[in-house]
């Protein structure tokens, strides 16, 4: 299941990224002599017209190769070939105008966002909105409350919400949507098991309205949904679906308990105990300290994390009309771009370890577990991946896209281009570049893989 689903990530997401290139470049006319999903050397192609479409030996990228472009870092690419010698033509990609040439280079990062945008929003259109199920209380932050709504905070942890105002909920979706909806004024919030009953006046202003709905979170049981790669979880040998029973010895019974006494921690060993396959284990994490921002005062303050996040199992989806889901796509979308932006910038600036970039294992891992999960998950991770791959081509790294497109701001700032030698010697450059960025990737999916097999050695 995992060789075949990352299989199909990479397969179709190559060709997507490939296939912007490969139109985009046919539709300012430049001759595109070769269509290849995979590097090296090719395994079998075919002759279309003036294209060769090709499957090479290593499946981690693809081309689009354009005349004009003959050069030594795509000899590398093809696995030695040598170029054949041509006559320079009106449809080389050189002889474009500089925002054609901009348009093609740009294509394939444009159709990976677009792409993602589309499986995101048929995932919504096909199954609808993903909410938790259940509509029991796991957490109120009493002082993020606005005036009028403090006596939320007396409602009971654990108890399950029944009615808000006269409209009965049995999804947290429906929590958070007649709270956000719901008219401005008195309203009764009812739960059972307790039983309680709080009267509180709801604001009016969007505002306010807001900080209602994100004061009151929905239960979550204390059991690991996911552990980040590289994190100080994953080196403790910690793993989804560890439920955690005790941290320092004090019980905890809600994600939210564990997550309090973890960050009240930065930088400092804590012991946990965990249930794994019904054994008790345990194991000893220090959570790195990170800046957060807290949600009462709105101040920095420093926390502990450790790179887990909650499990999402109970979950119902609720059915939406296209313009929502178009809403809900595009938002997903341009969510994922930033949070993949955040954790570069992380990166760079050392608050993520660079031992969190995987490589191909981490890849086929994390595709094993989306399609395990489903058909929804699978193209939702799908998606995320598009994403992923998209962000990481704009990068000003020179064999990347966004090399390209770095040569080319260059030659619109001068006036003219880079030489053939100058961009021949960067491109180098940047061939050797991402090898090391794949090879250190690589490094670090094998270490994981030991600590697994051999917990404690490293």
């Amino acid at each position: 299941m995992t060789i075949l689903a990352t299989m199909v990530v990479l397969g179709v997401l190559i060709f997507v990224h490939e296939l912007g290139h490969f139109m985009a470049a046919k539709s300012v006319g430049i001759e595109v002599q070769r269509f290849s999903i995979g590097l090296g050397p090719k395994l079998f192609g075919f002759r279309r017209g003036e294209t060769e479409y090709v499957l090479s030996v290593i499946p981690l990228g693809g081309y689009v190769k354009m005349g004009g472009m003959d050069d030594e870092v795509m000899e590398k690419v093809e696995g030695g070939a040598e170029p054949q010698p041509r006559m320079p033509s009106p449809r080389d990609f050189d002889q474009k105008s500089l925002a054609a040439r901009a348009f093609v280079i740009s294509a394939g990062v444009i159709m990976n966002i677009l792409f993602a945008f589309l499986l995101f929003t048929s995932v919504v259109a096909i199954w609808g909105v993903p909410e938790l199920r259940g509509t029991r209380i796991g957490q109120v932050v009493g002082g993020a409350l606005p005036a009028g709504t403090e006596a939320l905070a007396q409602l009971p942890i654990g108890a399950t919400i029944v009615r808000i105002g006269g409209q009965p909920v049995d999804s947290w979706g429906q929590v958070t949507s007649v709270l956000a909806e719901a008219p401005a004024g008195a309203t009764e919030v009812v739960t059972q098991s307790p039983a309680v009953t709080v009267s509180v006046d709801l604001p009016a202003d969007q505002d306010s309205r807001i900080r209602v709905v994100t004061a009151i979170n929905a239960w979550l049981e204390p059991k690991v949904g996911a552990v980040n790669p590289g994190s100080p979880a994953e080196r403790a040998n910690m793993r989804t679906d560890d439920r955690i029973l005790s941290v320092n010895g004090t019980k905890v019974a809600s994600w939210y308990d564990f997550v309090e006494q973890v960050q009240s921690q930065p930088g400092n060993q804590i012991d946990l105990s965990v249930e794994r396959g019904g054994d008790r284990l345990e194991l000893q994490v220090t959570p790195e300290p990170e800046t957060s921002v807290d949600p009462v005062t709105g101040e920095s303050r420093t926390v502990g994390k450790i790179g887990v996040y909650p499990p999402f199992d109970d979950v119902a989806y609720r059915k939406v009309g296209i313009i929502s889901a178009l809403g809900y796509g595009a938002r997903q979308t341009s969510g994922t771009a930033t949070l993949i932006l955040d954790f570069l910038g992380k990166l760079a600036s050392r608050e993520v370890p660079a031992s969190s970039v995987g490589s191909i294992v981490t890849i086929g891992e994390a595709s094993g577990q989306a399609a395990r999960a489903g058909v929804d998950q699978f193209l939702q991770f799908m998606a995320l991946f598009s994403v992923n791959l998209a962000v990481l081509n704009v990068l000003p790294i020179p064999v990347l896209d966004g090399g390209h497109l770095l040569f080319l701001a260059i030659e619109g700032i001068r006036g003219r281009a880079l030489s053939i030698e100058q961009r021949l010697r960067w491109s180098n450059v940047g061939l050797w570049i991402l090898i090391a960025i794949m090879l250190f990737a690589f490094y670090n999916d094998m270490m994981r893989v030991i600590r697994r097999l051999i917990p404690g050695m490293f």
